[in-house]
């Protein structure tokens, strides 16, 4: 499954940071939906429209999978309406549509599989591993998608993470140490199904590496995160040698997650590794609070939307700041972490398309930031998740209900279709 970035639509404080990154506006709708034809727009007008009324989406994401389980044929109505502006298709060849499109505008793309595996257990792993590298292999012949996503839980099982975290959290020392405690404590059968795991995740990346394909790997829930640190940074070491080809995603929503970076820095000078870094700001909010709040222990989750900002920010300072060992992706539909982003490449005299930064937001959302940074000559991708309805369902009502919750989201999707709209005069 994708990972997914929890947005926060900000205003801009440029005045508080001195922000005046040259010619990046995010205002310039004619750049935004220049791919877009004006039945398109009335579409996704209609679209977030729609979702501005958060009763109707809290009814359409609890009735719609119920319909799609049940049977009803809905799945026309889907697929012309949220599957299509969030979705790239249901098959890898749908997707070069997709894909061909958006690289007219010099915009590239980051595929991901949004089926999980694990149904059939070690079968269904080892199925979810050959769509991985099916993957890598289609994108190694596109001229237009040099990154992937993946997600351990679609060839580990929940419950082995799960344990082995719990084991590294009573460790002590840092990560790495913490880690090495954990395997001494599993049994000889938990070892072996780790050892497969690991297998998986190897085979994915040592492809990727052959392919010349970069491999973003998703973050997950706290209580099962670190196992998936560890084997991404094992990977990392491995296989980020001359170039970065696996990128671990690190939630700065989290609060200490900044700290983890500047770890994995130090980590990658003395393993003599490229850190690959996907900042995005997180996903499990109120997954995160609610499982704390039970289970009575401090919340991971920043105290306030400032705090998560002040170290998304701060996060993209650090890795700008260390190129020559860091390579970067933005991950944000966050207006001003972009342009902060662009301000601090400027300031230290780099190439806006340095090959070390990447920018990247979801398909769908935020047309303004992602085609204005493509116009500027910034590199950046649309996320863009395929597979079956039934499969990516999940996937769409997330997208949903994100729109519907997140404050100014939705209003300023849809205000800017509709400036573009009167721009066209429809």
């Amino acid at each position: 499954m994708p990972v997914e970035v929890l947005i926060f639509a900000g205003k801009l404080r440029s005045d508080s940071m001195n922000i005046t990154p040259g010619s990046v506006s995010f205002e310039n709708t004619a750049n935004a939906f220049e791919y877009k034809s004006d039945k398109e727009l009335k579409k996704a007008a209609f679209l977030f429209s729609s979702m501005g009324y958060p009763g109707l989406v809290k009814l359409g994401t609890k009735v719609t999978p119920w319909l799609i389980r049940s049977g009803f044929p809905v799945n026309g109505i889907i697929r012309n309406t949220i599957f299509q502006q969030f979705v790239g298709g249901e098959t890898l060849e749908e997707t070069a549509t997709v894909a061909r499109k958006l690289g007219e505008y010099h915009v590239q793309v980051i595929l991901d599989y949004g089926v999980e595996g694990g149904e059939d257990g070690e079968e269904g792993f080892d199925h979810a591993m050959g769509e991985f590298i099916r993957v890598i292999d289609y994108a190694a012949t596109q001229p237009n998608i040099p990154l992937m996503s993946i997600k351990v839980t679609g060839f580990a099982r929940f419950g082995l993470l799960e344990a082995i975290d719990a084991l590294m959290k009573k460790g002590e020392g840092f990560l790495m140490s913490r880690y090495a405690q954990a395997l001494e404590l599993l049994t000889a059968s938990e070892r072996e199904e780790w050892r497969r795991v690991n297998d998986r995740m190897r085979k994915i990346c040592a492809r990727a590496a052959e392919k010349k394909i970069g491999v973003l790997v998703d973050a997950e829930e706290t209580w099962i995160q670190d196992p998936v640190d560890v084997l991404t940074i094992g990977m990392m070491e491995e296989f980020n040698k001359a170039l970065p080809v696996v990128y671990n995603t690190i939630q700065l929503y989290r609060s200490d997650r900044l700290v983890f970076l500047k770890d994995s820095y130090e980590a990658a000078l003395q393993r003599d590794f490229i850190l690959g870094a996907k900042l995005v700001r997180g996903a499990y909010m109120e997954k995160e609070r609610k499982r704390s709040v039970e289970l009575g222990y401090a919340s991971p989750i920043q105290p306030d939307k400032e705090s998560t900002d002040r170290d998304y920010n701060a996060g993209l300072e650090f890795c700008i700041g260390h190129l020559d060992r860091i390579a970067l992706i933005v991950a944000s539909h966050n207006e001003y972490s972009n342009l902060y982003a662009v301000e601090l490449l400027q300031q230290k005299g780099y190439a806006l398309d340095h090959p070390h930064v990447h920018f990247s937001q979801l398909y769908g959302m935020s047309d303004n930031i992602t085609f204005n940074l493509a116009k500027a000559g910034c590199a950046v991708s649309k996320y863009l998740p395929f597979g079956p309805i039934r499969d990516v369902i999940p996937y769409l009502m997330r997208r949903a209900q994100e729109n519907s919750s997140v404050s100014g989201q939705t209003g300023r999707e849809l205000g800017l279709i509709r400036k573009e709209m009167k721009r066209r005069g429809r």
